[in-house]
């Protein structure tokens, strides 16, 4: 049996993980800050909400192209079939909310035929749906459901690269960052 709790990630994987995780933060803050905004100043305090969630779209889907071109490391020998399992599971659940969760919220624009503003650059256009407020509205509100799960999840995972490391003495975090050791 081989000791497979050293294998580190890639440096790219590494790069879009923390370069994502770190938009899903600022992006989470900047929905809570806007939350109970009204008219033009909720327009203007989301707008950069809108462009960090179509740029965590887009570097998720790179990071899922540079994760069927380079392999992940294999997990520790050393954790349970069910650690394993959930690992995996949340893995997958983590690519569904990072692609999903920005399409929803533009596609929830689109019922309103809003654009997105490219933090200024360039616009967005809507998606081809049909106008319909209240559509728009059920999608939003699963939007905000989903982006509160995906916050459960990013806490859950926390805790458990936090127990392996520190509890089960796996290092984990090393995995997953850019220093050896």
């Amino acid at each position: 049996m081989t000791d497979t709790s050293q294998a580190r990630y890639s440096t790219g994987s590494i790069i879009f993980h923390w370069v994502i995780a770190i938009g899903v933060i600022v992006n989470w803050r900047i929905a809570e800050s806007a939350e109970h905004l009204e008219g033009a100043a909720k327009t203007a305090a989301i707008a950069p909400h809108k462009a960090i969630g179509i740029t965590i779209l887009v570097l998720s889907v790179l990071r899922l192209l540079w994760r069927f071109t380079h392999k992940p490391p294999p997990l520790s020998e050393s954790l349970a079939s069910w650690e394993r399992f959930l690992a995996r599971a949340v893995h997958v659940i983590f690519y569904v909310l990072l692609i999903g969760l920005p399409i929803g919220g533009w596609m929830a624009g689109s019922h309103f035929e809003l654009s997105i503003s490219y933090f200024g650059l360039f616009e967005i256009p809507p998606l081809p749906v049909t106008p319909d407020p209240e559509a728009g509205m059920a999608v939003l509100d699963q939007h905000k459901a989903g982006g509160i799960f995906l916050l459960v999840l990013v806490a859950l995972h926390i805790i458990g690269a936090l127990k392996h490391s520190l509890y089960d003495k796996v290092p984990s975090l090393s995995r997953m960052w850019f220093a050896r050791g």
